[in-house]
């Protein structure tokens, strides 16, 4: 419905000079008897209306007064009907709506408007509280209060309602339905489950570790609960993804208050980043909660749920299963009712190497190749996180530093490794090792890259670390992979996984002997799930 007659083209200056304009037209014509048209200098008329007299305006056939039809008819004759009822001042027009007055749009009385003005605000204010409600948490470390924002409560009015109005467009969203795997039994907990939104009763989300893949759907608009996770995926998550809200959900508050025209000195800044320390139970909405080394990428963590009746589960996350997680306390003759496992390389053709071998092969081939030509430039290929074992292990064999460019290095410090972080410099010139996005290890690409360096440097020899190189026909006897060679570049794919091999997946559930497994990857498809099912039903 249109808010004015401007519109639709008609308003009310046009309807005043449309009427000056019948007038003139109509100056030769005589007046009907009994229908005296007096006007004043402002050219309104002087008749009394009948309604005032209590009769009904006289009307075409089947018309009622107070609707479009007859305010048109009485428009080019009589202006009465848009005057104030007011004995002070009988020439005053009213100002309103003519749609509303034709009742082609219901009007709404003043009362009624109030009520649906604090109808809208209560439903602000109480989207807002719910987001303020976060479960408790409870640990064996010492509490630490939070901040309290500065008193200046009324500042900027204009973002606050920018804020809620875009917190409501993020809560009137149609949420993805979340699937079960992501969903832990008996608890309001997901996990990895961010894509989701606001996932259906859940009041605290956990993240295994920093990789798109999992940590999909966060960002810095983040609003729907609580996030657990490792101290080292935390600070990832703010640098990277600037999930920090605890400035946006204040903003929320202080529009509460703003509504509520309450003055608040002061209060508590929550947060949406909860880190949680490995190896330490903590207590969340009653159900025992803590975080294993999960062998995976720096942060990565295993997440073992005990809720109050007895059950237990363990959810793997992204994992490298070994032997020394056989001697965690909370796994240690522990039953495991359900086990969410990783399955990447659920598949009896995947039998990875050891790390531990795959890294003496790599220090054993730089060594090899720098003794025939000592003006060769190392390169590691590694994802944003994950891999670092691997430049590590070369830098502490060659005693030379790491380089990497500023946004790598950033990240890296980030881990808060003294040795790690030591180990970095600034200038490429300076140290043979450098670290390169995995998916820029080709041959022309190298090429280019060893351009930049071509005074200190003649040769390239990279690597490229990843399970997906594996081969049965190499097996665990790496030295005879074989480089892609071109020139003076050889790149070697070499099987360093941080995920499970077959072999070491069904180590670890033989281990555990869990009641029920539940697959979290390539399950895309009821045949894969239950493919992956018989693996372990052996």
């Amino acid at each position: 419905m249109f808010d004015s007659a401007n519109q639709i083209g008609i308003d009310e200056d046009d309807a005043f000079s449309e009427y000056s304009n019948w007038k003139s037209l109509n100056a030769d014509f005589p007046e009907e008897e009994g229908s005296p048209i007096c006007l004043n200098e402002n050219e309104f008329s002087l008749l009394q209306s009948n309604e005032e007299e209590g009769e009904e305006h006289s009307l075409p056939d089947g018309l009622i007064k107070s609707n479009f039809a007859a305010d048109f008819y009485q428009s080019g004759t009589d202006w009465s009907s848009l005057r104030v009822n007011s004995s002070s001042d009988p020439m005053k027009l009213k100002q309103t709506n003519l749609f509303q007055m034709w009742g082609l749009k219901r009007h709404r009385g003043v009362g009624e408007e109030e009520e649906n003005e604090d109808k809208k605000n209560k439903k602000i204010k109480e989207n807002a509280t719910q987001l303020l409600v976060l479960p408790s948490v409870k640990s064996n470390s010492d509490e630490k209060s939070l901040p309290c924002p500065s008193n200046s409560l009324r500042a900027s009015t204009r973002s606050l309602d920018l804020v809620a109005s875009q917190k409501i467009k993020l809560l009137s969203r149609q949420a993805r339905a979340c699937p079960f795997y992501k969903k832990i039994p008996g608890t309001t907990f997901t996990v990895d489950a961010f894509r989701y939104g606001a996932v259906k009763d859940c009041s605290a989300y956990f993240l295994s570790h920093f990789h798109a893949d999992h940590y999909g759907g966060l960002s810095k608009t983040w609003s729907y609960g609580p996030i657990y996770c490792t101290p080292i995926t935390a600070r990832l998550v703010r640098m990277c993804l600037s999930v920090n809200p605890s400035l946006y959900l204040v903003s929320m508050v202080l529009y509460v208050l703003y509504l509520e025209s309450v003055c608040c000195a002061c209060f508590y800044e929550p947060t949406f980043i909860f880190p949680l320390e490995l190896d330490v139970e903590h207590v969340i909405n009653d159900i025992k909660v803590m975080l294993l080394e999960a062998n995976h990428c720096p942060g990565a963590a295993m997440i073992h749920f005990h809720l109050p009746d007895g059950r237990c589960y363990l959810h793997t996350g992204d994992f490298r299963a070994c032997n020394r997680m056989q001697a965690y306390s909370a796994l240690v003759n522990k039953h495991v009712n359900v086990l969410y496992l990783d399955t990447t390389y659920c598949n009896p053709r995947y039998r990875f190497p050891s790390k531990e071998e795959v890294l003496s092969f790599v220090v054993r081939t730089t060594k090899a190749c720098l003794k025939r030509q000592p003006r060769t430039l190392i390169i590691v290929g590694a994802y944003r996180i994950g891999n670092e074992c691997v430049y590590i292990a070369i830098s502490e064999a060659l005693k030379v530093k790491i380089y990497a460019n500023a946004s790598r290095r950033r990240f890296l410090q980030s881990f808060e490794w003294p040795q790690l972080s030591e180990s970095l410099c600034l200038n490429g010139k300076d140290t043979p090792l450098h670290v390169l996005p995995i998916s820029s290890l080709r041959h022309e690409m190298s090429k280019n890259y060893l351009e930049t360096y071509k005074e200190q440097f003649t040769a390239v020899l990279a690597f490229c670390p990843t399970g997906w190189t594996f081969s049965e026909s190499v097996g665990s006897q790496l030295d005879l992979i074989k480089p892609n060679s071109k020139g003076n570049f050889q790149i070697y794919g070499v099987p360093y996984s941080e995920h499970s091999s077959f072999s070491e997946m069904q180590e670890f559930v033989q281990f555990l002997k869990p009641d029920k497994i539940i697959p979290t990857v390539n399950i895309s498809s009821a045949a894969n799930r239950e493919k992956l099912q018989s693996y372990f039903r052996q």
